[in-house]
């Protein structure tokens, strides 16, 4: 149930409309998924890194995808066929996953590795020059030449 109406934006703004489903999408829930669990941590200034409990998943089941500021992470691990044990208790999920987190703009995937279950996935903003900010000097102005621009225009 969605509280907030974005109607009269839409109609006084432009350019605006994918932060506006952005922010409709964060109020629908996502049926309750949460598998796997994940952190999401800041490591530095433009620095970030998720990390996805992935137990059993071999780094070739698994895959990352990023497109429009969409980061994809999807697991497909196949079911052995030939298993012939049975389980009395299985704690240890292993079915097929597929997660999605949204991006930042100038958010770039800097890379992935897969430790001891755990997949780690290192993000950096990259800000482009022309939107860093940047010093002005402020210059002196020098009085004597004040003057003499002054008497020469009298």
């Amino acid at each position: 149930m969605r509280h907030v109406d974005f109607a009269p934006l839409y109609r006084s703004t432009v350019g605006f409309d994918r932060l506006f489903s952005m922010l409709d999408n964060l109020g629908t829930p996502d049926s309750g998924q949460s598998y796997p669990p994940y952190n999401i941590e800041r490591t530095g200034e433009n620095a970030y890194r998720i990390t996805m409990a992935v137990a059993g998943f071999g780094e070739s089941e698994l895959s990352i995808e990023s497109r429009e500021n969409v980061l994809t992470v999807k697991g497909d691990r196949a079911e052995a066929e030939n298993e012939k044990s049975e389980f009395l208790h299985r704690g240890i999920a292993g079915r097929a996953f597929e997660r999605r987190f949204q991006l930042a703009e100038h958010v770039e995937v800097k890379g992935a590795s897969l430790k001891n279950g755990l997949l780690h996935i290192d993000l950096v903003r990259i800000i482009p020059e022309a939107m860093k900010p940047r010093r002005i000097d402020i210059s002196v102005a020098d009085n004597g030449n004040a003057k003499a621009i002054e008497a020469t225009a009298a």
